[in-house]
C-alpha cells in the first residue's frame, strides 16, 4: 500500500503534518530542556534533548530502509523542517557567526544593562479617556520576531498620565540574546534611527528609534534610567564572561564529584546484585519445597471434600425433618398474628390520642406567637411613646426659653431698683422725710424681686435638669433605634460616617492594572487613606470666622491632599475629602466611624422622629398582613 503513494503526495503529507506541529496539534517540547518524538509508538517513545531529537528526526526521514514507510518518514521530515525553523531560536541552537561577530565588534570593557536590555521610543500615542494610549507590549514584540531579533518581551512604560511613548525590549541572558540585542542596536542605526539621531536636535523625529542600553542610559533619571535600575545592573562582557568560565570550572567540579559518587553508588548496587542473586537461588529452592506441600495439600483436600459430600447429604435428610417442624412452626405463627391484628387495633386508639395531643401542643404555639405579636406591639407603642416624649420636650424647651427670658427681664428690674435705691441712699444725707420713705418703699421692692428672682432660678435648674435627662434618655433612644433599624424598601436607613469608600479605588486601578494586580493595589491604596484618616496628628483644616461663626475648611496647601490630588484620579479625592468631612461633622475628636440615620432620598442625616414614624408604618403593614 505504501508503494502506491507518489512522491508529491508524500510532499504534502509533509507539509500538512508541519503546519499541524506549527498549530499545536503535536505536542513536541515537553519541557525547557527536554522534547519527544510524537510520530513513534508509546512503547519506543521517550525524551531525548533538543540535539537528539533533531538526530533522531534526520535519521529516519533521510534513511533509505525499507522498514520505515513513506509517510513515517514524511513526518519525520517534518520534525526536522519544525525542529530547524520553529524551536531552533527558542532553544538556544547554537549560531555561531551571529554571536562572534557580536563580541568581536564591541569593546568588552564597555557597560551594558544585564540582562541584555534594548531601549524603543518615540512610539507613537494618543489621548484618550484622560490618559495617554499606545500599541501594546505583545504588538512590538511580534514585530521585532518578525525581523529575527527573537524578543523575549517587550514591556511600554507607564507613568501617571498613560503610556510614556517609551518600552524596554527584554532578551535572552545568554550570548545568543547579546547577538540579538547588537543585531537589533545596528538595525536601527543603519537605518538612521539609532540613540544618537535620536539625540541629534537638527530634525523632526518620526518612526521609531532604538538602542541596547547602556551606562548612561541606567543612570539617567528619566522613566527609562528608573525601569532599567528596577530590573538590571550595569556590567562589561569581560566580567560576564568571567563569570560564565568560572560557573563552568565549577560545574565541571561537581560533576567530577558527582560521578565519583555515582561510581561508588554503582559498586554498592553490584553488591546488592550479589546479594540478591543468592537470596534468589534460596527462595526458587523455598518455592519447590512449598509446591510440593501444595500437592500434598490438595490431596488432603479432596479427600476432606468427599466427606464433606457425604456430610452434606446426611444434613439433608435432617433439613427435611427441620422444615417439617418449622411449618407446624408457622401454623403457630398464624394464630399468634391474628391476636396480634386485636392488639394493632388498640394501638390505632392510642395513635388517635397522640394526634389529639399534638393538636393541643399547636395551639399552644399558636398561643406564644399571639404573646410575641403582642410584645411586638409594646415595642411600637413605647416607640409612639418616645415621639409623644420629644414633643413634649420640645414644647417645654419652648416654656424654658419663656421663662429665661422672665428671668432675664426680673434681674433687669431688680437691678434698675438697686440702681434707684442707691440713688435714693445718697440722698438720705438731706434728711428729707419724703425721700426715706421712698428708699424703705423701694427696698421693700427690692426684696420682694430677689425673692421672685430666687423662685425663678429655682424653677430654671429644675427645667434645666429635667431637660437633660429627657434630652440622655432621647440620645439613648437615637441609638437603640440606629443600632436595631432593620428596614427594607425605605428611603430612611443607616449609614455609617467617616467610611471610605472603597469602589472609587478598585476603578482607578482598574484602569491602569489588570486583575489581581489591580485588586491588590486599589486594596493597598485604600488601607494607606485609611490609616491617614485615623492619625490623630493629621488635621488638614483652617478653622474661619463666617457670620461670626467658627468653621472648618480644608488647607489648600496640604501636601497628602494635594498629593492625592496630582497622582490619582479625580474620584479618588472626592472619596477622601468626603469622609474627612464626616468625621469632622459627626466625631472629629474620637476619629473612627459612626453610624446615623440617613433621609436617602433627601441626602441629609434623618431625625429621629423619621425613623419612628418609618418604623411605625411598617409595623402597621405588618399588622395589616396579619
Amino acid at each position: 500500500e505504501d508503494s502506491d503513494i507518489s512522491d508529491s503526495e508524500t510532499k504534502e503529507y509533509e507539509e500538512k503534518i508541519y503546519e499541524e506541529m506549527k498549530n499545536g496539534k503535536h505536542m513536541v517540547r515537553v519541557s525547557d530542556e527536554a522534547f519527544s518524538c510524537p510520530f513513534c509508538s508509546k512503547k519506543r517513545k521517550r525524551d531525548f534533548q533538543y540535539k537528539d531529537l533533531l538526530q533522531h528526526a534526520s535519521a529516519i526521514g533521510t534513511q533509505g530502509s525499507q522498514k520505515r514507510s513513506s509517510l513515517e518518514k514524511a513526518s519525520h521530515l517534518a520534525l526536522l523542517k519544525y525542529l530547524q525553523n520553529e524551536i531552533a531560536a527558542d532553544n538556544g541552537a547554537p549560531k555561531p557567526s551571529l554571536e562572534t561577530d557580536a563580541l568581536a565588534d564591541q569593546d568588552r570593557e564597555e557597560m551594558f544593562v544585564w540582562p541584555w536590555i534594548g531601549i524603543i521610543v518615540n512610539i507613537p500615542t494618543e489621548f484618550k479617556d484622560g490618559r495617554f494610549v499606545g500599541n501594546s507590549g505583545s504588538k512590538l514584540r511580534d514585530q521585532l520576531a518578525s525581523k529575527g531579533f527573537n524578543p523575549i518581551r517587550v514591556r511600554p512604560l507607564w507613568n501617571y498620565q498613560g503610556h510614556s511613548g517609551t518600552a524596554t525590549v527584554e532578551f535572552r541572558k545568554d550570548w545568543s540574546g547579546f547577538g540579538n540585542a547588537m543585531a537589533f542596536e545596528k538595525e536601527y542605526e543603519a537605518n538612521h534611527h539609532g540613540k544618537k539621531d535620536w539625540i541629534a536636535k537638527d530634525e523632526k523625529k518620526s518612526d521609531l528609534y532604538a538602542w541596547a542600553a547602556r551606562a548612561d542610559d541606567y543612570n539617567s533619571n528619566s522613566i527609562i534610567g528608573e525601569h532599567l535600575r528596577k530590573i538590571g545592573d550595569l556590567r562589561t562582557v569581560s566580567d560576564i564572561m568571567e563569570e560564565e568560565s568560572r560557573k563552568t570550572n565549577q560545574l565541571v567540579g561537581n560533576l567530577t564529584n558527582v560521578i565519583e559518587a555515582k561510581k561508588m553508588c554503582i559498586q554498592e548496587m553490584e553488591n546488592k546484585f550479589q546479594e540478591t542473586e543468592t537470596s534468589l537461588s534460596e527462595l526458587v529452592s523455598e518455592k519447590d519445597k512449598l509446591h510440593q506441600a501444595y500437592n500434598e495439600e490438595m490431596k488432603r483436600i479432596e479427600a476432606s471434600a468427599r466427606d464433606h459430600f457425604k456430610k452434606i447429604f446426611s444434613d439433608h435428610e435432617k433439613m427435611k425433618f427441620q422444615l417439617e417442624a418449622q411449618k407446624k412452626d408457622l401454623e403457630l405463627r398464624g394464630q399468634e398474628l391474628q391476636k396480634r391484628e386485636a392488639h394493632n387495633e388498640i394501638e390505632k386508639k392510642r395513635l388517635s390520642e397522640d394526634l389529639e395531643q399534638n393538636a393541643v401542643e399547636n395551639c399552644s404555639l399558636q398561643a406564644a406567637a399571639e404573646e410575641e405579636r403582642k410584645a411586638n406591639e409594646t415595642a411600637m407603642s413605647l416607640a409612639e411613646k418616645h415621639k409623644k416624649e420629644q414633643e413634649v420636650l420640645h414644647t417645654k424647651i419652648i416654656d424654658l426659653e419663656k421663662k429665661l427670658d422672665a428671668k432675664q427681664a426680673l434681674e433687669l428690674e431688680l437691678a434698675q431698683l438697686r440702681g434707684k435705691a442707691e440713688v435714693m441712699k445718697h440722698m438720705e444725707d438731706g434728711g428729707n422725710v419724703e425721700v426715706l420713705k421712698q428708699v424703705d418703699e423701694l427696698q421693700k421692692q427690692l426684696r420682694e424681686k430677689e425673692q421672685d428672682l430666687e423662685i425663678a432660678d429655682a424653677s430654671y435648674q429644675d427645667l434645666v435638669v429635667h431637660d437633660f435627662k429627657k434630652n440622655t434618655e432621647l440620645q439613648e433612644a437615637r441609638k437603640e433605634l440606629v443600632a436595631k433599624y432593620v428596614t427594607a424598601n425605605s428611603h430612611i436607613g443607616r449609614k455609617k460616617m467617616g467610611d471610605l469608600d472603597y469602589k472609587p479605588f478598585h476603578e482607578s486601578m482598574k484602569r491602569k492594572y489588570s486583575g489581581a494586580e489591580a485588586e491588590e493595589k486599589a486594596t493597598e491604596l485604600h488601607k494607606l487613606w485609611e490609616e491617614y484618616l485615623r492619625d490623630p496628628g493629621w488635621h488638614p483644616f483652617n478653622v474661619v470666622l463666617v457670620d461670626g461663626k467658627e468653621q472648618r475648611v480644608f488647607k489648600e496647601g496640604d501636601e497628602k491632599l494635594r498629593e492625592l490630588r496630582d497622582h490619582y484620579d479625580e474620584d479618588i479625592y472626592t472619596a477622601v475629602v468626603t469622609c474627612l468631612r464626616e468625621i469632622n461633622e459627626n466625631n472629629a475628636s474620637g476619629g473612627y466611624v459612626v453610624s446615623v440615620l440617613w433621609n436617602d432620598r433627601e441626602n441629609r442625616e434623618a431625625s429621629l422622629s423619621e425613623g419612628i414614624e418609618v418604623l411605625v408604618n411598617h409595623w402597621k403593614e405588618l399588622k395589616q398582613q396579619k
